[in-house]
């Protein structure tokens, strides 16, 4: 699967995305720089990552969710085809409006950055097919604003849905029900604060993370 990582000003894990792909494909993905205006040809998969974007100004994910590369994104995403934003990542496709929500200062008003154990909530999406079962994961996390919010009708709907995927086992930021990762509604979209490019090396603390880009880029 072709993949490209989107490059902003102050991102900071798009290397940790490009080693994840490419330690799950064996190719290197695109890097792309937020003032492009298309995706490479032929791009299948496309990865925002973590970071600070534009030094979190304003609101985080909001400046880079108004880049010149979003719109070739928000039309990736409308035909159907994959794309992962994690933690600013996350935040940027709040912003874009691609997923539900809102990421909100943590409820400890201080930045975290720890080990978390996560729940799969639903193992049949594109992004966890892999998890088999699993059900209990430790992946690292590192942000100061992961506190996701909605109104109680959006969480009812996503509960009821599927499209929360990934839940805290203990909640580091006060997150709404405890939500860590959700997906749209057509499946396509995920959307987590917690880092998996993070957590694909043994020697590096874990491996928790490989299951979900196998179940994504179809490595055996």
């Amino acid at each position: 699967m072709k993949s490209a990582v989107i490059v902003f000003p102050g991102s900071n894990c798009d290397r940790d995305a490009h080693d994840a792909i490419e330690r799950v494909t064996g190719e290197k993905p695109a890097m792309v720089w937020h003032q492009d205006t298309a995706l490479p040809e032929g791009t299948e998969f496309v990865m925002v990552p973590g970071g600070f974007s534009y030094g979190d100004y304003l609101r985080c994910g909001s400046m880079a969710s108004r880049s010149a590369i979003m719109p070739a994104i928000i039309a990736h995403a409308q035909s159907g085809a994959p794309v992962l934003g994690v933690c600013n990542g996350f935040q940027i496709l709040t912003e874009a409006q691609l997923l539900p929500g809102a990421l909100m200062r943590n409820a400890g008003l201080k930045f975290v950055c720890e080990k978390t154990p996560l729940s799969v909530t639903n193992g049949n999406t594109r992004f966890t097919s892999r998890y088999e079962g699993q059900s209990d994961l430790i992946i690292p996390v590192a942000h100061h604003d992961g506190n996701y919010f909605a109104d109680t009708d959006t969480l009812d709907r996503i509960e009821g849905e599927g499209q929360v995927v990934f839940r805290y086992g203990q909640n580091p930021n006060g997150s709404a029900r405890d939500i860590a990762g959700v997906v749209n509604a057509q499946g396509n979209v995920l959307g987590m604060m917690p880092h998996p490019e993070r957590a694909v090396d043994a020697d590096h603390g874990g491996t928790d993370g490989l299951a979900l880009f196998e179940s994504l880029l179809g490595s055996a």
